[in-house]
């Protein structure tokens, strides 16, 4: 087929040409978002599940939909270098100056104006003035230094400044998994009082999924404030939709063979179909109208080498020699999650003396706790890439003896 028109989408967080299996959760964001501005409660969101299954596309979406209902929006990707106060303090700056631009002076804009500026001159590293907004900051509001009183300040203010609008206020919060206790507490604490007072803010956010674990340990009331959505694979109908939808609208039909092949070989996983998909695509005839399980099947070497170099080698290649360790002793069961004391055991160590590495390895966003004591990959097919592709360290050889 013709590469210039291959209609698939392979890469980080981009929106791929049918979101198929996702419905629910967008019709259900929809009516979040209308009863807000409504002035009527409803449970923020947050978003869970394993890399590559079209998180960052589904907040995107989400964003769109704020969009179209008018809603000034915020979004901000967390990393592992944290900052979240300032990236929150420069975002909410443009949504107030949009507020702004909406009609004539307002108290209440200005108002929060002052108070993100004192926020922002709070928070900022060095001490200096981040940014101005043609306004004094308000003393004695959002600068204690406490971050969670001092967030809680700025959202009441922003609510109040985007409920005299008449809008509302979307913050949308990607890879949530990289904040730390007491920023996603804070976050937390501010977006419950400002729900309490029916302020029109909603957050959603994305993340791995001991997101709700951490939100539970940051605020008791964090599963009352938020509605935990875990986002998985495709089902095997959505699956097929998403690679047939794209092709048949370019006149291109995918055999039922080469559709099942491709199901099979990504688990349903969105960001694995667009890359099988694609190379499908390039490699079929392009004087024909099918695709055939011939063409997945001489492309598989091609996909599983783009994959291995890029999805799984750049996680792979964080690692330290003690985290490859316990990587390839989690791998080395089996796919699924497993209990700490066997991955221990793989090693030849105690749990105890593994817990560190473990903790490392969660906090890269690696693994996550399934239950009580057990662990499993975020990234699907991980234990496959291990076991195709690193040796068994020198260190469980000689345990094993």
């Amino acid at each position: 087929m013709n590469p210039y028109r291959n209609p698939y989408t392979p890469g980080a967080g981009v929106k791929p040409p049918a979101l198929v299996g996702r419905d629910d959760l967008i019709r259900k964001t929809d009516i979040l978002l209308g009863r807000v501005l409504e002035g009527r409660s409803g449970q923020s969101l947050l978003a869970t599940g394993l890399r590559g299954v079209g998180k960052t596309v589904l907040l995107n979406r989400f964003v769109e939909i704020a969009d179209e209902k008018h809603y000034k929006t915020a979004y901000i990707e967390c990393t592992e270098q944290g900052g979240l106060p300032l990236k929150l303090a420069t975002r909410l700056r443009a949504v107030l100056f949009e507020l702004d631009r909406m009609g004539g002076i307002s108290e209440k804009v200005r108002k929060a104006m002052g108070i993100l500026t004192s926020f922002a001159w709070r928070v900022n590293p060095d001490g200096s003035q981040s940014f101005t907004m043609g306004v004094d900051p308000r003393r004695g509001t959002a600068d204690s230094g406490e971050l969670a009183e001092d967030l809680t300040d700025v959202f009441i203010a922003v609510g109040e400044a985007a409920r005299d609008r008449r809008t509302g206020v979307l913050i949308g919060l990607d890879e949530l998994q990289y904040l730390t206790s007491d920023e996603l507490g804070a976050v937390i604490m501010a977006l419950h009082r400002a729900s309490q007072l029916a302020h029109p803010i909603v957050v959603i956010g994305t993340g791995l999924p001991q997101i709700a674990a951490l939100a539970g340990e940051a605020k008791s009331y964090s599963e009352r404030l938020f509605e935990f959505t875990p986002v998985g694979s495709l089902s095997p109908a959505d699956a097929r939709d998403a690679i047939e939808r794209p092709a048949e609208s370019l006149g291109v039909t995918f055999s039922a063979d080469a559709l099942d092949s491709i199901v099979t070989a990504t688990h349903g996983y969105p960001y694995f179909i667009q890359e099988w998909a694609a190379e499908a695509w390039n490699h079929a005839d392009p004087r024909g109208k099918v695709i055939t399980r011939d063409d997945v099947d001489a492309v598989r070497p091609i996909v599983q080498g783009k994959l291995d170099n890029s999805f799984f080698r750049v996680r792979a290649d964080r690692l330290t020699p003690a985290e490859r360790e316990y990587v390839f002793a989690l791998a080395a069961l089996g796919p699924g999650s497993h209990r700490s004391g066997e991955v221990a055991a793989r090693m030849g160590r105690t749990v105890e003396s593994v817990a560190p590495t473990r903790q490392n390895l969660q906090r890269k966003g690696m693994v996550y706790g399934v239950g009580r004591g057990e662990t499993a990959f975020t990234v699907p097919l991980f234990d496959d890439y291990v076991r195709r592709t690193m040796e068994e360290p020198a260190t469980h050889r000689r345990r094993r003896r």
